[in-house]
């Protein structure tokens, strides 16, 4: 038997040979695998920082849009907001060349499952009745002088800040959705569930698993809470390959929304 090589094939052979198998490939790694997503912005700081880069497992997301298992209160999502508010909302979409325009990827922390009852108050967080202990982000925000509990969206599981919601200091996570939030909790620190509402399981792309770039990063972090940025990292370089666990405040679980 003769081994087929590229003197051999055709011109639709080598074009699948040299451009489209690899590109197929490539989708599928991506697609059913895992892939690797970028941070931009400050909304998951201080878990998160602008840049860094996460490896998202997508057969999980596979897996759960077809019925085995669940994301789990404390993931990272990555997810398109919801199609309403993206329209409304300038930062929620994106034009390409001036010809289409799309919604961009964002990344959130997974507060309440379908059922939940999510309430906030003074900046702080409550599931089902239960205070979230989220000490693992308002530490770094008091420390940095600018945790918010004072704006709609420190009083408001839903604001009307954006024209799209009413507001409401609690609200019940529909069936099939999921409420999210960013880790920043400055005053206009994150544009999440309390401005567009849960997040539908077919908009989710996929739940950050771990940190893989850049290698290593400072370990502290200026924060300017009237610039709304970074201003200064200092501390000690340490390895930033991390797998992205669920706070502690998320275990043990909150208790299950009663039916």
């Amino acid at each position: 038997m003769t081994r087929m090589n590229k003197s051999t094939l055709g011109p639709l052979g080598k074009l699948w040979k040299e451009l489209l198998e690899p590109l197929v490939f490539a989708l599928v790694i991506t697609q059913f695998l895992g892939t690797l997503v970028g941070v931009s912005g400050v909304s998951m700081m201080p878990t998160l920082r602008d840049r860094e880069r996460v490896f998202v497992p997508k057969y999980e997301t596979w897996l759960h849009k077809v019925g085995v298992g669940n994301f789990q209160r404390g993931d990272i999502l990555i997810f398109k907001p919801p199609r309403e508010a993206a329209a409304q909302i300038p930062n929620l979409h994106k034009s390409a060349l001036g010809l289409w325009t799309y919604r961009p990827s964002l990344i959130k922390r997974l507060i309440g499952l379908p059922g939940d009852r999510v309430r906030v108050s003074g900046g702080e967080v409550f599931v089902n009745g239960v205070k979230l202990d989220s000490s693992w982000t308002t530490d770094y925000w008091r420390e940095q002088g600018c945790w918010d509990t004072q704006s709609d969206l420190a009083n408001n599981a839903t604001s009307s800040g954006a024209g799209i919601l009413q507001d409401q200091p609690e609200i019940t996570v529909p069936a099939g959705q999921y409420f999210v939030m960013g880790d920043n909790r400055t005053a206009g620190g994150s544009e999440d569930s309390r401005l567009f509402g849960p997040v539908p399981l077919r908009d989710i792309a996929g739940r950050a698993a771990a940190v893989v770039w850049p290698i290593t990063r400072r370990t502290n972090a200026r924060y300017d809470c009237a610039r709304e940025s970074v201003v200064g990292l200092s501390g000690k370089a340490v390895l930033n390959w991390r797998v992205l666990v669920r706070p502690p405040g998320f275990t043990p679980p909150q208790k299950a929304a009663s039916k």
